[in-house]
């Protein structure tokens, strides 16, 4: 049993990595990442730049207003935080048909200040294309800062008296529950930015898992190469076989995806010289220095000792009651397309614990999403979420795995007993019938 076992599953093995599919799939799964990596570098080479500043020609008709404007630019950069200023702002005395008509200003802003005696000043922004919702929102808290600052200028208020107008506010921060940590408010930041990047490759994974787990048995049934499987080994043997072929490749892959990731980091360096990503962040609106300052501050990484082996050990347990399942689904359909109808359920489940690992912060304290955590398939995706956020403990997700080994025992049990009378059944007739009783039998 043993050695026949150990065969059908080296052959199911190489049936799935000898293939033209997996080797074209992985190697655009490599260019995909490593353009992610680089983008910068390549937008660089079609003529962008990933840093270049948004150019600003100023009228400015009140003669007073471009030097705040400016100091205001620059007090902006410093928060930020950045050795370039995101906006670059030039005095013109030009008309906007005289900076329009020449094309190096095409992505140009023209901005246009004139006196307003109710208002202090107006301002009209002018741009050949769209300005996107962010920038402008960036830009308009700018030029109101520099409108309150002239303002008050003019109000004859004394400068020792403006400046404590000007200065900003220090706000102390105090957490009256002493169990609480002021570092821990960042981890819904981590969980909205760092998390969902890592709990996706197990739920594309586990969705790839049950598909290729039915589409090979109703391969072999649409055949009739079951037949001369089964006639061979016992229906017990093939469908270890399956399983554990099929957890197998989606580990490889899985390993494959750490390498790829290993190669773009080590193609920026090699390309741009620098581990610095950031850019890639600020293009997309998220701040990753931010983001891994809170993770390195926060106690995720104290945590990491226990958390990273736990949750290896419920996703592989998951992974593998995915395949079993899909195994015993796939033994009751007598073609591909009655399996993708009953694997739908699945993929909407699995499809749910995604979004409430990602939306886990929101429920804090919640006793529904607390539940959820206990329930097969979800649990791999969601449990992880709640251990991070402190909404469960370690006890609650040792139970989520042993909930999970237990279902996987029930699925070996009744499942092959399914999966002896549906691998033979290429008849739709009466199916549940005959699955009902095998597992009374």
């Amino acid at each position: 049993m043993t050695s026949k076992l150990k065969f059908l599953t080296l052959e199911s093995l190489k049936r799935k990595v000898k293939t033209k599919w997996f080797l074209v799939a992985n190697i655009l799964i490599l260019i995909v990442i490593l353009c992610l990596f680089n983008i910068d570098s390549i937008i660089k080479l079609f003529g962008g730049d990933f840093n270049e500043n948004q150019i600003i020609y100023v009228n400015d008709q009140t003669n007073i207003t471009y030097e705040v404007l400016n100091a205001q630019n620059e007090s902006y950069t410093k928060i930020l935080d950045d050795e370039q200023q995101v906006f670059e702002l030039k005095k013109t005395n030009k008309s906007e048909d005289e900076i329009f008509a020449d094309k190096k200003n095409k992505d140009a802003w023209y901005l246009v200040i004139t006196p307003d005696t109710e208002n202090t000043l107006k301002a009209k922004l002018v741009s050949d294309g769209y300005i996107s919702s962010y920038d402008f929102a960036q830009f308009n808290g700018i030029i109101n800062n520099a409108k309150q600052n002239i303002a008050l200028a003019q109000s004859n208020i004394d400068q020792a008296e403006l400046a404590k107008i000007s200065k900003s506010v220090d706000v102390e921060r105090v957490i009256l529950d002493e169990t609480k940590k002021g570092e821990e408010e960042g981890t819904q930041m981590i969980m909205s930015t760092v998390f969902p990047f890592v709990i996706l490759p197990f739920f594309i994974l586990s969705l790839f898992l049950v598909q290729m787990v039915g589409a090979e048995v109703n391969d072999e049934k649409t055949t009739r190469g079951m037949e001369i499987i089964i006639s061979s080994v016992s229906p017990k043997v093939h469908f270890f076989s399956k399983v554990i072929a099929s957890n197998l490749f989606v580990l490889l892959q899985g390993a494959l995806l750490i390498i790829f990731v290993g190669i773009g980091l080590l193609s920026r360096i090699i390309l741009g010289g620098t581990t610095d990503i950031s850019e890639l962040g600020s293009s997309a609106g998220i701040d990753i220095s931010s983001v891994i300052n809170e993770v390195l501050t926060s106690d995720i990484v104290n945590n990491l000792v226990y958390i990273i082996p736990l949750v290896i050990i419920l996703m592989l347990v998951t992974f593998v009651a995915y395949s079993l399942l899909a195994g015993v689904l796939a033994s009751m359909t007598t073609n591909i397309e009655d399996f993708q109808q009953l694997q739908t359920p699945i993929m909407i489940v699995s499809l749910i614990g995604y979004y409430l690992a990602i939306m886990a912060g929101v429920f804090e304290g919640s006793l529904f999403i607390k539940i959820l955590a206990f329930f097969p398939f979800i649990s791999a995706i969601l449990a992880p979420s709640l251990l991070v956020l402190g909404q469960i403990g370690i006890f609650e997700f040792v139970i989520s795995i042993l909930i999970m080994i237990v279902v996987v025992a029930l699925l070996i049990k009744y499942g092959l007993k399914i999966y002896k009378v549906g691998i033979l059944n290429y008849s739709s007739k009466d199916l549940w019938k005959k699955m009902f009783k095998a597992l009374r039998g």
